[in-house]
């Protein structure tokens, strides 16, 4: 295998551009629910929508899981729809589909039997808690059904179908902004019901996404599951998807626990920490939409040149993308230092939790850098190449082995200031980057994972 080969930028970015673009889109307009939910909710008043931004935390750990599962599948599906292998892409997606799904029973369950236990992982307050519990009582029904509709989402990017995919989500997330305002204000002769219209509003949204899902793969040229072979994958192909998805899972579940537990131990700071950093955790979203794209469109270009067997081709293609992270990186920290006064400005709060605010933008601009160059590099081109295990292996050492620890001790035995607390929890992404770079030297990710089904 060659070390150095020449690329052609004009095809490489148009096809980064093709990919990435569509995806980075889905991405702000996901983000931009939370973000509605936060301006809408912050205009009734600040418990509403604190508690509203605790209780999405379920659905967050959820999207851990399905995740896993959609990324194991992703690694695979693009790695054999280079190869030209459309009928193991259709059996992954039955794969994909049975494991999504039990994830999200799981997930409703718990949100329809338990929605107080829950609330209480992240605050004491009795009226947060009381206000979350309504929202996940009407929420867990959309979380029966999300995780099918990802799954088909997930098939259509790597199935050279980025742009439908795209236009669903944003379709159902400008659908949710809509009946957002519609159920939480109570316009149009509906009733306002705050909280619970923002949960209302998210499931109906969530309906009409696996609509479409449907509709859109009836199509002749998409793969669609068939159901009377949707347990009959193969044990070799489930073989493979594990061991792709178990580690995904791991990380997923090191990772997504872990902000979780950032999000619980500000939490238990004060409703003012609380809010500020609900605010804050909408921009770092919003923000991050760019470097989700290019990773997303990472793994499917690498993975499909590997699995094309042109190892050399989806080395320079993933060092080049490695590259481009830091120049995403250093962008988005100009752009969250730019809109921090205007953010500030935007939410109602109260003065204390205004200065936390402002504090925690700065902070994070730094966290920036080393969010998009883990983003691209870990789940983008290592992922692609079938390296899932690095990343599981980084979060148990920098995040749970250095930022929690330390941000709990800060929190509940040394009582530091808000802000020095946060800053820990921004520890674990800027912290890594030597290590990460370590990794992709090693060049341990080239690799071909298809074989003859």
């Amino acid at each position: 295998m060659s070390q150095t080969l020449t690329i052609d930028n004009k095809v490489f970015y148009s096809k980064l551009a093709r990919i990435a673009t569509p995806i980075a889109l889905q991405s702000l307009m996901l983000a931009s629910v939370a973000a509605g939910d936060a301006l809408m909710l912050g205009r009734v008043a600040q418990e509403q929508m604190t508690a509203v931004s605790l209780a999405s935390q379920i659905q967050f750990v959820q999207n851990m899981f399905l995740m896993a599962a959609t990324g194991a599948g992703s690694i695979l599906g693009a790695q054999y729809w280079g190869k030209g292998d459309k009928k193991t892409v259709q059996k992954i997606f039955h794969i994909m589909l049975v494991t999504a799904g039990f994830i999200s029973i799981l997930f409703f369950a718990a949100c329809e039997l338990i929605p107080g236990a829950l609330m209480m992982i992240f605050t004491a307050d009795a009226p947060l808690i009381a206000i979350g519990s309504s929202y996940l009582r009407i929420a867990g029904w959309s979380y029966l059904i999300t995780g099918i509709s990802q799954c088909y989402l997930a098939v259509m990017k790597v199935s050279d179908h980025v742009a439908p995919s795209a236009w669903i989500s944003s379709s159902a997330v400008i659908m949710n902004i809509v009946l957002n305002a519609i159920f939480i204000f109570g316009l149009l002769g509906a009733p306002a019901m705050q909280a619970r219209g923002a949960a209302l509003a998210t499931t109906l949204s969530r309906i009409i996404e696996l609509a479409l899902c449907l509709i859109i793969s009836s199509r002749a040229d998409y793969i669609r599951p068939a159901l009377n072979k949707i347990f009959s994958a193969g044990r070799s192909l489930w073989g493979d998807f594990m061991k792709q998805c178990l580690p995904l899972m791991g990380g997923s579940l090191f990772w997504g626990v872990g902000f979780t537990s950032y999000t619980a131990i500000i939490g238990h700071m004060g409703a003012d920490a609380a809010a500020a950093n609900s605010v804050a955790a909408v921009v770092r979203d919003l923000v991050c939409c760019a470097c989700n794209g290019i990773g997303s469109a990472a793994g499917i270009i690498v993975g499909n040149e590997l699995g094309a067997g042109k190892l050399d081709m989806g080395k320079a293609y993933g060092t080049k993308l490695m590259k481009l992270s830091y120049v995403i990186g250093f962008a988005s920290t100009a752009l969250v230092l730019a809109v921090t006064p205007i953010v500030t400005r935007m939410v109602i709060l109260t003065e204390e939790a205004h200065s936390y605010l402002t504090g925690m933008m700065i902070i994070m601009a730094v966290y920036m850098i080393g969010r998009c160059v883990n983003t691209v590099t870990i789940n983008g081109v290592l992922d692609g190449g079938g390296d899932t295990l690095f990343d599981m292996y980084s979060l148990a050492v920098c995040m749970w082995g250095i930022a929690i620890p330390l941000a709990m001790l800060g929190a509940f035995v040394f009582h530091w200031p808000v802000l020095l607390v946060y800053a820990c929890t921004c520890l674990d992404e800027v912290g890594k980057i030597p290590w990460v770079m370590a990794r992709f030297y090693k060049y341990k990710w080239v690799r071909n994972l298809t074989t003859d089904q």
